[in-house]
């Protein structure tokens, strides 16, 4: 309610007309009722309600109405503004004029008092709310952190980092098979795979066969006491028991061709005739003899893995020769790894008859060359053992024997 709403109005006063007889107006015409309606109106802004007073009636006439002069030519509308107070806190606290009731004062202070407590309970609901949930939060944090410092078990561990990696796989492998480069990339792979399979299956291969396959040695042929004789075919083969080899010996292969090496040693094992080199079996002097231990799985043959294992052997093991029906046994003196092309090393000149094992290390490979020297022992060489003839020498060729060539040297070009 605005202060203006309870300022006091002075009611305009309209007096009352008197009785006037209609037909007495008609007759007096269009003037005398015009007069009159003029005298009406300006009594109604005079400021005496009483300001018209009926004439003297004449006897024979309409009654005549003069309207009385206010001796103040002030607006009555004018006069009660002017008469009002000029501040509005006097017009709208004037206990006079507006009188309130006590009732109604409560009632308002009340309606404030209450709407103020709903509001300020509502403000201090919504703070409180927000600070329980902050502290919650904080709460829960604390215990994670708690949680992370908590010392965790083996098996706690593994689990979460096999979870991390697994999560990690799933989001790679998802991104790469939404990838548009996801084919190009697995034929890539598979190319590659491939390339490798054919450069470098001789290493896996030759793994497999030196640790699972088994050997082919006839458990009969062992000899316990190396000085023992007992009669044997007339088939030159090679025994070594620790590594279970029991192989056929190819003596026409030539020394200074790696082919006719190779073809040899697809069907045994190779002599290595050479010149200061070119004993057999029983003769003083160094017998060689060459193996793979390990080729290509394109390669024909059924002794690519022949020494796969002759690493393993130790020295004072025992080596087996069959030759001319007559068993030869060796004692393994030494192990010596040399570069394929220091063929002078078999050369040493000896007095006793010797045999030398040679394959290629490592396995998979023909970086270098494995000699393993063995002593006769039976017969006994000081009584039994004669001279080689010098006639049986060849050449001197300029490497040691080799596995076959790589799938890179077939294509390029180049050897072992």
């Amino acid at each position: 309610m605005r202060p203006e709403d309870n300022r006091p109005t002075t009611p305009i006063v309209v007096p009352q007309r008197q009785s006037t007889s209609l037909s007495s107006i008609r007759t007096t015409g269009s003037d005398q009722a015009a007069e009159l309606v003029r005298g009406q109106i300006d009594a109604i802004y005079q400021n005496d309600p009483t300001h018209s007073a009926p004439v003297e009636q004449p006897k024979n006439g309409p009654i005549e109405y003069k309207p009385k002069v206010s001796e103040s030519p002030e607006n009555l509308q004018y006069s009660n503004q002017s008469a009002q107070p000029t501040s509005p806190y006097d017009r709208t606290h004037n206990e006079e004029q507006h009188e309130i009731q006590t009732s109604a004062w409560q009632r308002y202070h009340t309606a404030w008092q209450s709407y103020y407590q709903q509001y300020y309970e509502r403000y201090y609901v919504g703070q409180v709310h927000e600070a329980k949930k902050s502290l919650e939060a904080q709460a829960a944090s604390q215990i994670d952190v708690n949680r992370d410092d908590e010392p965790i078990s083996t098996d706690e561990a593994m689990y979460d980092l096999r979870s991390k990696l697994r999560s990690q796989i799933n989001e790679r492998a998802t991104k790469v098979r939404k990838s548009r480069h996801f084919i190009p990339t697995i034929a890539a792979i598979f190319v590659m795979l491939v390339f490798l399979f054919l450069q470098y299956n001789r290493v896996m291969f030759a793994a497999v066969e030196a640790y699972v396959t088994p050997g082919n040695m006839d458990p009969s042929t062992i000899i316990v006491d190396p000085s023992s004789q007992i009669a044997v075919g007339p088939e030159p083969r090679l025994i070594v028991p620790k590594i279970n080899v029991d192989v056929p010996i190819v003596w026409d292969a030539v020394a200074s061709n790696q082919d006719s090496l190779n073809e040899a040693m697809n069907h045994g094992v190779a002599w290595f005739n050479i010149k200061g080199a070119s004993a057999k079996p029983g003769e003083v002097g160094n017998f060689v003899v060459s193996g793979h231990s390990s080729n290509d799985w394109l390669d024909n043959g059924n002794y690519k893995f022949i020494f796969a294992r002759l690493e393993q052997v130790k020295e004072g093991d025992v080596v087996y020769v069959n030759y001319n029906s007559v068993r030869y046994t060796y004692n393994v003196v030494r192990l010596q790894v040399v570069k394929p092309n220091n063929v002078t090393a078999l050369t040493t000149p000896t007095n006793k008859p010797l045999i030398t094992l040679i394959t290629c290390v490592p396995l998979g490979t023909a970086d270098n060359r494995l000699l393993v020297w063995a002593e006769q022992v039976s017969p006994d060489p000081a009584t039994a053992a004669t001279q080689a003839p010098s006639s049986a020498s060849s050449s001197t060729p300029a490497q040691m024997p080799s596995n076959s060539p790589t799938f890179l040297q077939r294509i390029f070009g180049g050897g072992n």
